[in-house]
């Protein structure tokens, strides 16, 4: 006896996507477009004052200040993509430039060794406080400020104010446009690809990502989070050094007083503003560089308003907010329109 199955149901038809189904943005991109808008509102709240954003003048400075700030984040970004951070970047800076002046001594035959000194003393900083954190077991905001304050007293015990000074052929690095773009802007660039590189390209980048993820997970995987997270570190530094050289090719001299600028804030404001998690894991380097484009247009904004310092810093500061905020629920929404397995076993 045939046995007869029995008839199957049609399926229901499948309600249409959602937009909250729909592909959405990437956190980049997003970042990306609020420069634009805030360039965007920024430009026609000038205009309306009189003022041009787009002059040359305000060009230069925004893209310089883009330059010195964006060196620091994107260092920065490294560390707090292995879920770290580095509060000594300032007076890493400051050091750097003084070091790079006072051993140039204005003669062009000691650029290379004083950007060599200078760049080894901030990569030695940065092993130092990769070393504190991953031997000592010193939670890196304790560490690094720690390094930072020592660093602090030094510079306020030897140089009493600026000293040093560089070479004439090594201020170009300050001051050479290429049409209305800066040098240092396009140096800056360049480093920036080379991290986006080193992320998506080779084994330490997958390391990093994997340490900020889950360093347990990181290490039952094999890899060796002390040297990442050390490394992590060392890069930052030498980010900073870059920066440091900067300041020294613009000033002409050695400055101790950088430090006071707010670099080591600034620059994780502007990796937090670019998407990166404080906690790590996930974020990105072209990210980062919009976040600073971002704080630069809002400062050359406020400067051509002549807004009020604080005024200033608490626009900055609600921006940052807003911005951390709707980040986190796109990533709540994200989670919650997630679609369970269907009935024949694939996900949606």
């Amino acid at each position: 006896m045939t046995a007869t199955l029995p008839p199957v149901a049609p399926e229901a038809p499948q309600p249409a996507p959602t937009p909250a189904h729909r592909a959405q943005l990437g956190t980049t991109a997003i970042v990306f477009l609020a420069w634009i808008a805030t360039f965007a509102i920024g430009y026609l709240l000038v205009r309306r004052d009189g003022g041009n954003l787009w002059s040359q003048a305000n060009r230069v400075k925004m893209l310089t200040g883009m330059s010195l700030l964006g060196f620091v984040a994107i260092g920065q970004t490294l560390v707090i993509l292995c879920r770290s951070l580095d509060l000594s970047v300032g007076y890493v800076v400051a050091w750097s430039s003084l070091v790079a002046a006072t051993q140039m001594k204005g003669d062009g035959g000691r650029l290379v060794q004083a950007v060599v000194l200078a760049l080894g003393v901030a990569a030695l900083v940065g092993l130092a406080n990769g070393l504190i954190i991953t031997k000592l077991r010193v939670n890196p905001f304790i560490a690094t400020l720690g390094t930072g304050l020592m660093i602090k007293g030094y510079l306020d015990t030897k140089y009493q104010g600026p000293a040093g000074s560089v070479s004439d052929s090594f201020q170009q690095f300050g001051y050479t446009r290429i049409w209305f773009v800066p040098l240092s802007t396009i140096v800056m660039v360049v480093v920036a690809v080379v991290a986006i590189l080193v992320l998506r390209k080779t084994a330490l980048g997958y390391r990093m990502f994997a340490v900020g993820g889950n360093d347990e997970v990181a290490t039952h995987s094999g890899i060796r989070t002390h040297r990442t997270l050390i490394a992590a570190h060392v890069l930052c530094s030498l980010a900073a050094g870059v920066a440091g050289l900067l300041i020294a090719a613009r000033y002409g001299t050695g400055d101790a007083r950088v430090y006071d600028d707010g670099l080591d804030l600034d620059s994780i404001a502007a990796v937090v503003l670019g998407g990166t998690l404080l906690l790590g894991g996930r974020g990105s380097v072209a990210g980062t560089v919009a976040g600073v484009g971002i704080l630069a247009v809002l400062d050359t904004v406020f400067d051509a308003l002549e807004v009020d310092p604080f005024f200033k810093d608490v626009v900055r500061g609600a921006v940052i907010v807003v911005a951390v905020a709707l980040y986190a629920r796109r990533q709540i929404d994200r989670r919650s329109t997630r679609q369970r397995f269907t009935r024949a076993g694939a996900e949606r």
